[in-house]
């Protein structure tokens, strides 16, 4: 067995120089969650970036997971677990405080769901939400040691129950859903990849202000679509739309119509 302490720190150190993190909070989480705990039993299928080949790890030794790469959750549909790297910056953006509620849509098998219970610490709340059964199921198994975390299978788009400081969205969507921005509470923060159907996009944050809703590009992903995501020539418009917007400028807007903004 190799030595799993020195392969965490080398594989934090990667994601504080690839994610550009400065948080020591954000690095101290990584550094304490065992990534081996959420990815089932190995050998594991492996890459290190989107666009390439799934590769297999030499073996079952953890080891393998401490570096920054994707490991396979469904091989065939190309879901993975996510890029450490790229949530890290991600959540340094989002600036997530001790005591914040946070939901996050799209847990998988509650990796990230378990960076997030030590951001906002025993005094905060997550609620990991995913639409597949199987998925939750494994990730009620894997959190059972966070108290903090509650994992459910529903449709976030119906129902993410109380009102949120942070809400993260780990799939790609044409435009923010309305029900989300309406759940942030005061200087609440939504973070939502906007995609095309190559799954190629741009990865969005909203805040909620006093005078309405304040949304800034942060920068490109490729993310695996949300469930039930449409691929009509309007849905690639409406994502285009909020692309080409919110990189030119920060877009202000009261509500969203039709998936986009609207000052009514």
């Amino acid at each position: 067995m190799s030595d799993i302490a020195a392969a965490r720190k080398r594989y934090v150190e990667q994601i504080k120089k690839r994610g550009r993190v400065s948080s020591s909070r954000l690095l101290d989480a990584f550094t304490s969650v065992s990534r081996e705990h959420f990815a089932g039993p190995g050998p594991w299928r492996v890459r290190a970036s989107e666009g390439r080949e799934y590769e297999t790890t030499p073996d079952a030794d953890p080891v393998h997971l401490y570096d920054d790469v994707l490991v396979a959750i469904d091989e065939k549909r190309r879901l993975h677990t996510g890029l450490p790297s790229l949530w890290a910056n991600l959540f340094e953006i989002l600036d997530i405080k001790a005591g914040e509620r946070v939901v996050q849509i799209g847990c998988g098998l509650g990796y990230f769901s378990a960076i997030l219970s030590e951001l906002v610490g025993p005094h905060g709340k997550v609620l990991a939400i995913d639409c597949e059964k199987e998925f939750v199921a494994q990730a009620k198994a894997h959190l059972r040691g966070y108290r903090n975390v509650r994992a459910l299978c529903t449709d976030a788009c119906r129902n993410i129950g109380e009102p949120a400081d942070v809400i993260v969205v780990h799939a790609g969507f044409t435009h923010p859903h309305p029900l989300w921005l309406q759940s942030l509470r005061p200087d609440g923060r939504l973070l939502v990849p906007l995609t095309k159907h190559n799954r190629e996009g741009t990865v969005v944050k909203v805040t909620r202000k006093v005078d309405g809703f304040h949304a800034e590009a942060v920068r490109r992903v490729e993310i695996f679509p949300c469930k039930g995501r449409g691929e009509t020539e309007l849905d690639e418009q409406v994502a285009d739309w909020w692309e080409q917007a919110s990189v030119l400028a920060p877009v202000r807007f009261q509500a969203i119509e039709h998936g986009l903004p609207s000052d009514s």
